[in-house]
């Protein structure tokens, strides 16, 4: 099992890479196809994910996707309300077919799983696109491997109430760990990559920040899978379970990242460039 999630892992690593520093179209349509899985695989737990009213958000995915992707929010609000209209006639016509909860799931798939991954290339779009995304994979799988080392070495003490039966293994100082771990792999980051170290600070900041909103995404993805009495959400990637498994950090640390980074850099004129970046 170690060998097959090893090998998964570093050929996840190398798909991300490379779709990262290419950029442009390439990583828009990834991040559209993993948002769509994605969805899939949240629609699964409530045994809607071949249901007509599934199939609009699929298509509406797609479409907050490329209004997302030109800055046409307008256009991706009036999607998402037009989709939620539709959905629910769905649910009113086809009635009893459908129940409340299944209908909800759908309409918060939209927001969970594709507007928050669609934070990914709005930040490789960025100015310094191509440096500063990475600090959306530091703040989730950087702390995360940071968080199990510190929780396997020192951690004894588990975390507290409720969170402890969502995630039994995870502990304090393994949380404490990944916070302080992301934040000093962001300062490195920024010592490296940038001449002026006022940055350094800055993604010390975010990468903290981040680390802490992505163990929510964590033990969030753990929650939606308790409540469906799921251990994964697919075995998509060996040893790693389904795209919401493997990406549940990923989808809390992309909008905050971008925010920061929009606080950061300030001129909002200059932070959108052109798909060649």
């Amino acid at each position: 099992m170690f060998k097959t999630r090893l090998l998964s892992g570093i050929v996840l690593m190398a798909v991300i890479i490379f779709f990262m520093v290419y950029g442009s179209y390439p990583l828009f349509v990834f991040i559209t196809a993993i948002s769509l899985i994605g969805l899939f695989e949240l629609y699964r737990t409530v045994k809607m994910e071949k249901s007509v009213p599934a199939i609009l958000c699929y298509i509406t995915s797609i479409a907050l996707d490329i209004f997302i992707l030109d800055g046409y929010y307008y256009m991706a609000a009036i999607a998402g309300i037009a989709v939620f209209l539709l959905v629910m006639a769905c649910y009113v016509f086809g009635f009893p077919k459908y129940k409340s909860d299944q209908i909800s799931m759908l309409l918060f798939g939209l927001m969970y799983v594709t507007v928050c991954l669609s934070c990914v290339f709005k930040v490789r779009f960025m100015q310094n696109g191509i440096v500063n995304v990475w600090l959306i994979f530091i703040c989730a799988w950087g702390s995360d491997t940071c968080a199990y080392c510190v929780g396997r070495l020192i951690g004894k003490t588990h975390l507290p109430g409720n969170l402890h039966e969502l995630s039994p293994k995870k502990t304090v100082a393994g949380c404490v760990g990944g916070v302080v771990g992301a934040a000093l792999i962001g300062g490195i980051y920024a010592a490296i990559m940038y001449k002026d170290k006022n940055m350094i600070w800055v993604f010390i900041f975010i990468c903290a920040v981040g680390a802490v909103i992505g163990q929510i995404g964590d033990l969030a993805a753990s929650a939606i899978k308790r409540n469906n009495n799921i251990k994964d959400y697919s075995n998509l990637i060996p040893g790693h379970g389904g795209i919401l498994d493997r990406f549940d950090s990923i989808i809390f640390t992309a909008p905050i990242v971008f925010t920061l980074l929009l606080l950061t850099y300030g001129k909002y004129h200059t932070l959108f460039m052109c798909l060649d970046i």
